[in-house]
């Protein structure tokens, strides 16, 4: 009995040691403790002791254990590492890594993401919002730019160049506004709520295009010329990436250029003969200035030795003899400048190249860094702030529009829909929020800013669909007074650029998310790649067994956490949030373990079993999500009253998280070990639940009442209410509905019947012949009831109206003739 105690007290000390991620000197010394322990109690013996040396004096000799084990490890690793191109590993090598590596590490410190700064505005960013943003919103006509001119008006073209809304990245010394990444954010979200064609036209030249590459990239020379100019708004920037032949695969670009001589201004010089055919180009068809990606090539060698020197990026005027641009795609009915350009044999001097000729080749390098910068801010920020809007519009419409005589809002059947629309608006906040933190402090966070494109863009168009579902005929009937359509139709959009999502779940988040996040892969490729003997065995040693311990530690942690769901774990707060974050410490565990149990069993191959690598993804998306939705909730101040937001968000996740592991699971190739993974991961079986009718229910009275709970979810967004902005006037219109209802029921009373709820400028005749309200309340309940026509009636046209072609003050100039 005695030995039978002793062993599993050793097992239960070395569990802990490995819970606890001890150095293995630390373990090793322990261990030995224990032993000796047993030897004074008479349990363990010479062949223990034997055993424990065999084992410990290899592992603790580095010299040993290099030549009985890493070396022979190393060199199976370099048989099953797959092949990488340079792309790849570019890409791989680009950006940074940040908060998404403790959530990979299987033990999160809470504590760091707490100590990250709340993101704010400066005063100059603040007044730019308040000011020039508002005015610009009250400037567009949504209705107008997507219907009539296909185009935003000159006079906001102008506007926009004036006010330096193509500028917020360019440094001040250059002209620009050089906002932080958190103000860009929220300019383009409050633009989303009024037209999607004004946000994407401002996101874009804030995003990957001349001004970042030439901030980062440029000559002096070019940043002295370009960034003044494209601050003043005398440029007006496009960079042309995509190809026919290239799309996702962006790499294998076809365009190319070829190194040689000629004439440039009279004068002989070394310079590049350029061919491109790029399409989906945004503002190509009024650009200035084209940044273009190619690959280069020298077969002459004027530049030296190598002959494919890879993809480049150059700056092309476009008033060069041979540029073609001007034609237009029509995305979606959603017509920001978009179009096609091409360039046959054109030749430019090679000081056209970003960066000079010592930059030739190194264009993907510069890509895939701007990217992630980029692909954090814009079509999240613009996506989140379309949903936010959503958010609010769809609980004001569902609290106004009634049937069966109650507003539709009190049905269960909206009240789901209505629920997961609030739950994500909150979500995707947090997300932006959190990452554009971390680019404001320096990150370049490649497997973020992938996490929160896919997810934002996804549930954005989720969201969208449900609102359309809510609101039915009225938002199917395109009109100046529709302020969701263009959302619906425009949401693929979202879904395609800057990464096909189904592109970047099953291969970019996982497959850089692995390499990056991992505290240990990345080191042993780099090992396995370097041509120095000795320093590799040196590193793959280091990292190796680092390694092993790390996959112990992550086996104990995911199996204790397992049967504890959590408990007992690390949690920085003692509120109504410490589950969740003890849950999420346990899914953190478990995907750090699947990751190094699929590399071990499934190795190079991997990389193709894509729906494997989405589903890790996934549960690493929803480890980031939970976690941003947990740091708002702090950041917010803890307020009691957006709990339920809180709770439909982790629940929601913590619920796709297991929902991931378990289908990853029942489809990993081999049974054996998934069913080990299964025991030691779900010993309790499948446990997490989707949020209850009765948290939907909440979060739908939530949408449906102004509230500060309300007003933080849609904080930022274009609401005044003129009537160009259908959001802002619906808003209106439930704060007049709800101050209605009371003096309704008084009329109702008064007369001892039940009138409908319609036609609530008779009611309030009603009323005062009664003598139930004043003048005042009757004048509330006729503002109520215009209100509330206005909400739910579509428009209509006369048929010439919807002629192609035919705007409204063309047809007023004709029926005037």
């Amino acid at each position: 009995m005695a030995t039978l105690v002793y062993l599993l007290g050793l097992l239960g000390i070395a569990g802990l040691l490995a819970y606890h991620r001890a150095s293995l000197r630390t373990f090793t010394l322990v261990i030995a403790a224990t032993l000796a322990v047993g030897t004074l109690l008479d349990i363990t013996g010479e062949f223990s002791w034997l055993a424990f040396l065999v084992i410990a004096l290899p592992l603790n000799l580095q010299a040993i254990r290099q030549k009985l084990l890493s070396k022979p490890a190393l060199k199976a690793f370099k048989g099953v590492m797959p092949e990488m191109s340079r792309t790849e590993k570019e890409a791989i090598d680009a950006g940074t890594v940040w908060w998404e590596a403790d959530l990979f590490r299987g033990a999160p410190d809470w504590n760091k993401l707490h100590d990250i700064p709340a993101p704010r505005l400066s005063a100059e960013e603040k007044a730019f919002l308040d000011g020039p943003v508002n005015e610009v919103c009250r400037m567009v006509n949504d209705f107008e730019i997507t219907h009539d001119m296909a185009d935003l008006p000159p006079e906001v073209w102008q506007y926009l160049k004036d006010k330096k809304f193509f500028a917020m990245i360019i440094k001040k010394e250059f002209g620009g506004l050089e906002f932080s990444a958190y103000a860009q954010s929220l300019v383009l979200q409050k633009l989303s709520s009024v037209s999607m064609v004004l946000s994407s036209t401002v996101g874009v030249p804030n995003s990957l295009g001349p001004g970042e590459l030439l901030q980062h990239y440029g000559t002096e020379d070019q940043k002295n010329h370009y960034l003044p100019r494209l601050a003043e708004g005398k440029e007006i920037p496009c960079f042309a990436l995509t190809s026919p032949e290239a799309g996702s695969d962006a790499g294998a670009i076809p365009d190319f250029g070829i190194v040689r001589k000629g004439e440039w201004q009279g004068e002989e010089v070394l310079g590049m003969e350029l061919t491109w055919n790029k399409r989906y180009i945004t503002l190509a068809p009024v650009a200035t200035v084209l940044g273009l990606a190619f690959k280069l090539y020298d077969p002459e060698h004027l530049l030296g030795d190598e002959e494919e020197l890879g993809i480049t990026c150059a700056l092309i005027p476009t008033d060069l003899e041979g540029v073609k641009i001007g034609r237009r795609h029509f995305p979606l009915n959603v017509p920001f400048q978009n179009g096609p350009t091409q360039g046959d044999k054109i030749f430019v001097p090679l000081s056209f190249i970003i960066g000079g000729q010592e930059m030739a080749g190194q264009g993907w390098r510069m890509l895939v860094e701007c990217l992630s910068v980029g692909r954090g801010i814009t079509l999240p920020s613009n996506t989140t702030g379309g949903l936010k809007t959503t958010a609010l519009a769809t609980g004001a419409y569902s609290r106004i529009r009634r049937q069966f005589k109650l507003p539709i809002g009190k049905m269960e059947g909206i009240e789901e829909p209505l629920a997961r629309i609030a739950g994500n608006a909150y979500v995707l906040d947090a997300a932006s929020s959190l990452t554009v933190s971390g680019i404001d402090l320096g990150e370049k966070p490649s497997v973020i800013s992938a996490i929160v494109k896919y997810h934002c863009t996804h549930r954005s168009q989720r969201g969208i669909i449900d609102a359309m579902d809510i609101i039915g005929g009225k938002g199917i009937c395109l009109g100046p007074n529709n302020f969701l359509a263009r959302g619906y139709q425009g949401a693929p959009i979202a879904i395609t650029v800057e990464g096909a999502n189904i592109l970047t779940r099953s291969m970019i988040i996982y497959g850089q998310g692995a390499i990056r996040c991992h505290p240990y892969v990345l080191t042993e490729m780099n090992a396995a790649y370097n041509e120095d003997q000795r320093q590799a065995l040196t590193d793959f040693d280091s990292a190796l067994f680092g390694h092993v311990g790390f996959v112990f530690s992550n086996l104990v942690r995911s199996f204790w956490l397992g049967l504890t769901d959590g408990r007992g774990s690390s949690a920085p707060r003692k509120d109504a949030t410490k589950r969740y974050y003890q849950q999420l410490n346990r899914y953190s565990a478990n995907m750090a373990l699947l990751s190094d149990m699929s590399m071990a069993v499934l190795g190079g191959s991997l990389k193709r079993k894509e729906r494997l690598s989405a589903r890790l993804g996934d549960i690493l998306s929803q480890l980031y999500l939970a976690s941003a939705t947990l740091k708002r909730y702090a950041d917010d101040g803890c307020k009691q009253e957006d709990l339920p937001l809180v709770h439909w968000g982790l629940q929601d996740a913590l619920y796709q998280s297991e929902q991931a592991i378990d289908q990853f699971l029942r489809n990993f190739p081999s049974r054996a070990v998934a069913g080990l993974l299964r025991v030691l991961i779900l010993p309790r079986g499948l446990s997490r639940v989707q949020p209850s009718d009765k948290l939907d229910h909440k979060l739908a009275v939530m949408l449906q009442t102004p509230c500060e709970t309300r007003d933080r979810l849609g904080r930022g967004q274009f609401l005044e209410a003129i009537e160009t902005n259908p959001v802002g006037m619906m808003e209106e219109a439930l704060k007049d509905i709800l101050a209605a209802e009371p003096l309704y029921d008084r009329v109702c009373q008064a007369a001892g019947k039940k009138l409908p709820f319609m036609q609530l400028d008779k009611v309030a005749d009603t009323g005062l012949e009664l003598k139930a309200i004043n003048e005042d309340e009757a004048a509330l309940l006729r503002r109520a009831e215009a209100g509330r026509l206005r909400t739910i009636n579509v428009d209509d046209f006369d048929p010439q109206r919807l002629v192609a072609g035919v705007s409204e003050p063309q047809k007023a100039i004709e029926n005037a003739a």
